[in-house]
């Protein structure tokens, strides 16, 4: 049975794919460029099966206490008046258990709980990855590290991974354009937002302001419609060069707003892409999240699939002994339908983001406003919420157990 594997990337899917690996009773590295846990991004959500998963990882109760918060969310108009007020359940169409949280947050949960039993190794990246002669490993190469040997590789190292790269070709074969791009970075909370996410909108162009709960510091998100752009993804001057010429005399506090990304130590910018691939293995290689099925931002459900996908794959990877060949034919026939479903759900929504007329935007106001008086207004909610749920839940999570080997691994966690 294979023991040692790498793991590309150190975001949410492949420190969640460790901890549930070490349970099983194998030997884990994580590799990530960045020179230490980025603790950065916006405000992501935890639906359905994830939510299930993330309390049979033991971490929901960490989750819980590290929420958002969201009281209410609103649309303002250029001067700051607001346009309507719902509750933020309604805008991010959670039910139930589901939460939010920061990716940072998160981030930092599942590293702590998995600091102790699996090996990171901080910036350094992989440079090769070469099948064994005998076809039972991987050689890898990396760029500052020496060469290392192991039994399985996985790339969880996002939508621009290296892994993919390295093992199925360049990028552009597989990354699909949703017709927008969408920028998110920690700001000043000049309005004083307590738990409260403020909307503007424009033709094309969306602004969004928030503050979470504990975080004295707010946050900005900028989304914008536009065909696919030519830049180096990490080059932060050219990232910040299309916001200023995308959101070029747009209103309410928009050049304030830019003026703090330039500053924001924790910039994101990216394009609202999805990977589709027809296939997420070759050999003793696999990819998982966003590396193998970004959704985009726009489905609101890839931190989730990833929690999902570690689940499923870890378990698929138990369940079949570690026999690569069969744990990743099962892995994709249990993740493949779920991921269809939400992919269907992110290029409907990445239509939705931006409204592409003034006359738009005023109907979308003009619904809101109108919406808490409605006597139908739970049904129209449940209809907000349908599609992002139908997403969530797209998926039956199968109980995997523990098998003997790893219960005395997983017996502190389950302490």
């Amino acid at each position: 049975m294979p023991r040692t594997v790498l793991i590309s990337g150190a975001s949410i899917a492949g420190p969640a794919l460790a901890l549930w690996l070490h349970r099983y009773g194998f030997s884990v590295t994580v590799v990530e460029r960045a020179p230490a846990l980025r603790t950065g991004g916006y405000k992501v959500d935890l639906r359905g099966a994830s939510v299930e998963v993330a309390d049979r990882m033991g971490i929901l109760e960490d989750i819980q206490r590290a929420s958002t918060d969201m009281q209410n969310g609103a649309y303002v108009k250029d001067d700051g008046t607001r346009v309507a007020t719902l509750p933020a359940a309604i805008f991010g169409a959670r039910t139930g258990r589901d939460d939010e949280i920061m990716r940072g947050d998160l981030a930092r949960i599942l590293y702590e709980r998995t600091r102790a039993d699996v090996e990171y190794v901080f910036g350094d990246s992989i440079a090769s990855l070469t099948p064994t002669t005998d076809g039972n490993g991987v050689d890898v190469t990396f760029e500052r590290g020496a060469p290392r040997r192991f039994d399985l590789v996985v790339g969880a190292d996002g939508l621009h991974s290296t892994v993919r790269r390295l093992t199925f070709g360049p990028e552009e074969q597989f990354l699909r354009h949703l017709g927008a791009y969408i920028s998110a970075f920690s700001m000043p909370n000049e309005l004083g937002l307590d738990r409260e996410e403020l909307y503007y909108a424009e033709p094309g162009r969306l602004v969004c302001a928030y503050s979470s709960a504990g975080d004295p510091a707010a946050k900005g998100l900028l989304v914008f419609r536009s065909p696919r752009l030519a830049y180096d993804h990490r080059d932060r001057a050219q990232q910040l060069a299309l916001l200023d010429t995308a959101f070029a005399g747009v209103g309410w506090r928009t050049s304030r707003m830019l003026a703090a990304a330039r500053s924001a130590p924790d910039l994101y910018f990216d394009g609202l892409h999805l990977i589709e691939m027809d296939r997420w293995s070759r050999g003793r290689v696999v990819l998982l999240g966003d590396a193998a099925h970004c959704p985009s931002p726009a489905s609101g459900q890839g931190t989730g699939m990833a929690l999902v996908g570690a689940y499923v794959l870890a378990g698929e990877l138990a369940a079949a002994g570690g026999a690569p060949e069969v744990a990743f034919a099962r892995y994709e026939e249990e993740m493949r339908g779920y991921v269809a479903v939400n992919h269907e759900i992110a290029r409907k929504f990445a239509r939705e983001m931006t409204v592409d007329s003034r006359w738009g935007i005023r109907l979308r106001h003009l619904m809101l406003r109108m919406l808490p008086h409605m006597p139908w207004k739970d049904a129209v909610t449940k209809k907000i919420a349908e599609d992002v749920q139908r997403g969530a839940r797209a998926i039956t999570l199968k109980d995997y157990g523990a098998p003997a080997a790893a219960t005395a691994a997983a017996a502190p966690y389950a302490a």
